[in-house]
């Protein structure tokens, strides 16, 4: 009977949901643990029905005490179990021992947010006491039934697409500690990365307009999401046409598979002509409008960009006109004069094809291997570099962030970054965009009273920024304007701990820094709520592998070189214009050299010592000068302060530092750095008072310009 009703529930089931069953299980059975996320309370039915096991399943005793799930529950063999005992494991360590495979939530509880909750230690240490495999299911789609627990207001089906995919089993060895609460909190750690690479190895191979389309079938094409400075909401649908519509404008002007430059500030249009190039088989290449004329000129010709797509508003309000005029063989576009091109044959062909069927009103679909965006590098090491960054890289960066962090359209993101720099264009404009998240584009970072009051205003929820624009709006913003934020992330360098440190003071938050590289779409770390170190930059992202090579002269960590699925395609030189150069590293084909030393803790959280080229050799010792500004920054944290050297014919090389504190002595310096424990070596030699420290238009201190100014001291 229980085999006759698996059968017709397993055809039901299949017909109602259109259920997929991806992977194989293991050959052998032997203490087989089978894990999987927890979406809703179809869960347990579909990998009873589904999986091509006769496992065990460990239940709440709450949960089975319920009439209608114990009806369900005839149909498969379960464990009945009560989490706060402590003997709860002990029965399925013995059935794991008998031979029976066992199937657990290490959640413990439906998710309510969408992305993955905590995992419960007790699992991973049953996985590690008995040595079992570890067979990782990814359960994705039940989550958008009326079945889960998600919030009434978020967008669900009565017959979604539901797939079970089985990943390649792994284990989970027992951790070396020196006490068993120690073990059981390490085994949960290694427990959690397991979900978490899970969540990220079942990806979609999509492209960027394909990831759009599928965020608007799951999110509802209603559902309104970008916002900018002409307060609109734009939903999927207006987004998805602006695409559309912006796109073929484009591409008349353009042929497949070229560069098109984008020089626009933060705004929806922006976004939509970003979707709309790769929907056309173009490739976005974001240009920095703060750049000079020789670094723009430069830029063009490594990517050989021939059309510049712009705004006539935004050229005269940021007195771009210049630049523009000084730039050769290359043509400007306005978006004001594309409009006006729009005929009554566009307009039809948007309202009755495109917008209806944009898969089909779209020339052949791009692979994800295909180019998607060119970003620059800043050219603080000679000119700037073309960074290719691939749909597949790009798409993963952005399944790497959701695997970790729990962002949901109940979130509203406070992206004042360009979307010319990584960070600002991944976490600030694709990922609210693919998530649903609600996000707020403002055009500029440098408003320092208005942003606070933007995120009051907005009910932002998230923030992004580097250290030196978070400081700025902590000095300027009222102790209430940041009550909704659930995360400040900051990134592109380093987190300063007097702007840490006055956060947390001053608003009660505690900011989330991450770490990474244009080159890699661009986090490869980021401290999470479920896993934070002060000091650090987090746990790499699911998906990176990570090697440290020693570098001379450092006695601390070593040279990081990085490969993942998030690596760029390669670099766009002025020197070769146009032809793609792939990554080089020491460590191998496929891996990229960030330049970093850096740290790496045994619970593999990330520690920058700082960048190889930013390190003095004085009288034969090497000497950061990260160091040297964290000890200025302990003796005068007020002030804002950046060092560098300059040729000394006696010790090599002599540091450097300028600051903003006219009262900072050198006799201040050795001072803290005698309680700080920091060398004398590391005392500079030289004050240098300015008024303020010289900035990249992305907010990190322009140490080209500083070296410079070091040289003609």
């Amino acid at each position: 009977m229980r085999t006759l009703l698996k059968a017709l529930l397993r055809i039901v089931t299949r017909l109602l949901f259109r259920v997929r069953l991806k992977g194989q299980t293991p050959s052998d059975g032997e203490r087989l643990l089978i894990i999987a996320n927890h979406e809703s309370f179809l869960d347990g039915l579909l990998l009873g029905l589904f999986l091509p096991l006769d496992p065990v399943f460990v239940v709440h005793t709450g949960v089975a005490a319920n009439p209608a799930f114990r009806l369900l529950l005839c149909l498969v063999d379960y464990l009945a179990v009560d989490p706060t005992s402590p003997m709860a494991m002990k029965k399925v360590i013995r059935l794991l021992e008998a031979g029976r495979p066992v199937v657990i939530f290490p959640e413990g509880r439906i998710t309510t947010t969408g992305s993955l909750m905590k995992t419960y230690e007790g699992p991973a240490f049953v996985a590690a006491k008995t040595g079992a495999t570890v067979l990782p299911v990814r359960i994705d789609g039940a989550a958008r039934t009326y079945f889960s627990r998600l919030a009434s207001h978020v967008p669900r089906r009565l017959f979604p697409k539901i797939s079970l995919s089985i990943l390649e089993p792994t284990r989970i060895p027992m951790p070396e500690a020196p006490t068993a609460r120690q073990r059981r909190r390490l085994a949960g750690e290694g427990m959690r990365r397991v979900m978490q690479e899970m969540i990220f190895a079942t990806r979609p191979e999509q492209t960027l307009f394909g990831a759009l389309l599928e965020a608007s079938a799951i999110q509802g094409s209603g559902h309104r999401l970008v916002e900018d400075l002409k307060q609109i909401e734009y939903s999927y649908r207006d987004l998805t046409r602006m695409a559309l519509a912006l796109g073929r404008l484009a591409a008349r002007e353009s042929s497949p598979g070229e560069k098109v430059g984008l020089l626009l500030p933060n705004l929806a249009p922006t976004l939509g002509l970003l979707f709309g190039l790769s929907a056309h088989g173009r490739v976005a290449a974001m240009l920095n409008y703060t750049a000079g004329v020789d670094s723009m000129q430069s830029a063009c010709t490594a990517a050989q960009i021939r059309t510049i797509i712009t705004s006539r508003a935004f050229v005269d309000q940021a007195k771009l006109g210049d630049k523009l005029a000084a730039l050769r063989d290359v043509r400007i576009l306005h978006l004001e004069d594309l409009r006006e091109q729009i005929g009554l044959g566009d307009k039809l062909w948007l309202l009755l094809w495109a917008s209806p069927f944009p898969r089909l009103a779209l020339p052949a679909s791009a692979s994800p291997e295909d180019p998607a965006v060119v970003l620059f590098t800043s050219g603080s090491e000679g000119k700037p570099k073309g960074v290719v960054l691939s749909h597949r890289a790009l798409l993963a960066n952005v399944a790497q962030i959701r695997a970790v962090v729990d962002f949901s359209i109940d979130d509203k993101i406070l992206n004042a970054l360009p979307l010319f720099h990584s960070f600002g264009l991944t976490a600030g404009g694709l990922l609210p965009v693919l998530t649903g998240a609600r996000v707020f584009l403002y055009p500029s970072p440098l408003h320092y009273r208005v942003i606070p009051e933007v995120a009051y205003d907005r009910n932002c929820t998230v923030l992004l920024g580097t250290s030196t624009f978070l400081g700025n709006y902590a000095k300027f913003a009222h102790p209430y304007d940041f009550y909704r934020l659930r995360y400040v992330i900051a990134g592109a360098e380093k987190l300063a701990a007097p702007v840490r440190d006055l956060w947390f003071e001053k608003f009660g938050i505690r900011i989330f820094e991450g770490y990474g590289a244009t080159e890699t779409a661009p986090v490869l770390a980021v401290n999470t709520r479920m896993a934070f170190r002060s000091g650090t930059v987090g746990q790499f992202l699911p998906g990176i592998e990570s090697r440290l090579i020693p570098v001379p002269g450092i006695p601390d960590g070593g040279m990081l070189h990085v490969k993942g699925p998030n690596l760029m395609s390669g670099y766009l030189r002025f020197e070769n214009p146009g032809v793609l150069q792939p990554p080089v590293s020491p460590a191998g084909e496929g891996w990229y050299e960030t330049g970093d030393v850096v740290e790496i803790d045994a619970e593999g959280f990330v520690k920058i010592v700082g960048r190889v080229k930013r390190f003095a050799k004085v009288a034969g010792e090497m000497v950061s000068l990260e160091s040297v500004e964290k000890l200025a920054a302990a003796a005068s944290p007020g002030a804002a302060h950046a060092a560098s050297t300059q040729a000394d014919p006696t010790r090599g090389e002599a540091i450097l530092l300028f600051t903003t504190d006219p009262k900072l002595s050198r006799e201040q310096l050795q001072t803290a750095a005698r309680d700080g424990g920091w060398p004398e070596i590391a005392v500079p030699r030289r004050l240098i008072l300015v008024e303020t420290l010289p900035l990249l238009g992305t907010g990190k201190i322009d140490y080209v310009t500083l070296k410079q100014w070091a040289e003609q001291a």
